[in-house]
């Protein structure tokens, strides 16, 4: 319920921007059965791809695990995608972004797979093995900070794997390149509750 709220209450806000009509410089509260959400109706821009919601865990909206962070100035998936791009292996840049989270560890949750751009996904592992998110925690959107690398295993890692997975010979012969994954390193993760 408090999602449909929350949704409704930013489809107005952003019904208003398209119509160039003022929205007040006030938050808007949203009253659920937890409490009130305030929505910074002043982050809500037009012309961004993606709506930014200022809001940090304590607003109610998130659950929390790891450092405290918040969610304002979170890159979209498809920024960190872009950002991902121009890193090569062995280059790390610290950053914060939001994302889809796809799957995470069944056994204690202690990684997590986020979506970027198209079919491609960012490996997050947490900082010092130091927390863990729920193991229900796919299918919701998550803010993490941390720092973002560039992975390359080889041709032959890759064929080696293919072989312990089990793969035919015909299907490790295939294997000629060596494959870029997309890693990071979480110290501070926010999950949509």
């Amino acid at each position: 319920m408090k999602k449909s709220l929350f949704a409704v209450s930013l489809l107005l806000a952003l019904t208003a921007c398209k119509n160039n009509t003022n929205v007040e410089s006030e938050d808007t509260v949203v009253e659920t059965e937890n409490g009130a959400i305030n929505i910074n109706t002043d982050s809500i821009n037009e012309d961004e791809e993606a709506l930014h919601v200022d809001a940090t865990a304590n607003d109610g909206l998130y659950a929390s695990f790891g450092d405290e962070i918040d969610a304002n100035e979170a890159l979209t998936n498809k920024e960190m995608f872009a950002k991902y791009k121009s890193l090569k292996p062995g280059d790390t840049v610290n950053v914060k972004f939001r994302a889809h989270i796809n799957d995470v560890c069944q056994k204690k949750g202690c990684w997590m797979s986020l979506g970027l751009e198209g079919e491609n996904e960012s490996f997050v592992k947490f900082k010092d093995y130091a927390f863990f998110v729920p193991l229900n925690a796919a299918g919701q959107d998550a803010v993490v900070s941390g720092k973002a690398f560039v992975s390359e295993i080889s041709v032959n890692e890759l064929r080696h794997y293919a072989k312990d997975g089990g793969k035919s010979e015909a299907e490790i012969a295939k294997i000629t390149e060596p494959e870029i994954t997309y890693g990071f390193m979480a110290d501070g993760v926010l999950i949509t509750k």
